[in-house]
């Protein structure tokens, strides 16, 4: 299976792709980790990375290309791919096209995650992360046992600067301008399957596999 999740920020594209590489055997490909990563590491790219994440702007094509071609060659053998988390704009579609059609592995599917804005800053805004080993939990639907402190690790859990309120008002501006249109650009080429994202977790991914399963399998690169 080789798929892509599009929705706004916070409607739980992360839970499902892990989900659904697991259900797949397919490999997780998520440019949101993956940046984290070099924040944390602060590498070069990290320290550039953080000032468009802090600001809630998308960080540049051409980095983000490079990161998905680098998961791409790195898959060792397995059988698809779940993309979560970009392309965000339609320069990045066009280019993600052109990259699948290079490596012959074109899209199966992608199922976008439909849930409320209010919803969204709710759950984004209540989000907290363990800077240790980034398990994530919520102050309202998955608090930690431990209060402020990490159930796995012990670390101190922090709030994000991408899941301050203000912050997230600005990533779903962002969303709706520039990361909306993707939903045209891939219902034109017949792969667009909306799905319901509200609702327990088991659910929304039940409700991704019936549409990948009632829908037959249609692939796309760049045309």
């Amino acid at each position: 299976m080789r798929l892509m999740l599009l929705g706004a920020p916070g409607v739980g594209k992360g839970t499902q792709a892990q989900r659904l590489a697991q259900r797949y055997k397919a490999v997780r490909i998520s440019t949101g980790d993956l940046l984290r990563e070099a924040v944390r590491l602060k590498t070069p790219l990290g320290v550039e990375a953080k000032r468009y994440m802090d600001q809630g702007t998308l960080v540049p094509d051409a980095v983000m290309i490079g990161l998905v071609r680098e998961q791409l060659l790195a898959r060792q053998g397995q059988a698809g791919y779940v993309l979560d988390g970009f392309p965000r704009t339609i320069a990045q579609a066009d280019a993600l096209g052109q990259l699948l059609d290079e490596c012959r592995e074109p899209l199966d599917a992608v199922a976008n995650l439909e849930v409320d804005e209010k919803e969204l800053i709710r759950r984004l805004s209540g989000r907290r992360t363990c800077p240790q080993c980034q398990r994530v939990y919520h102050i309202e639907s998955a608090p930690s046992a431990k209060g402020a402190q990490c159930d796995v690790c012990g670390t101190t859990l922090v709030q994000r600067d991408d899941d301050r309120a203000e912050t997230v008002k600005k990533r779903l501006t962002v969303y709706r301008e520039q990361t909306r249109p993707l939903l045209d650009y891939y219902r034109d080429r017949g792969l667009l399957r909306g799905i319901d994202g509200l609702g327990p977790v088991d659910s929304v991914t039940e409700r991704i596999v019936q549409q990948l399963a009632t829908t037959g399998r249609q692939q796309v690169g760049s045309s």
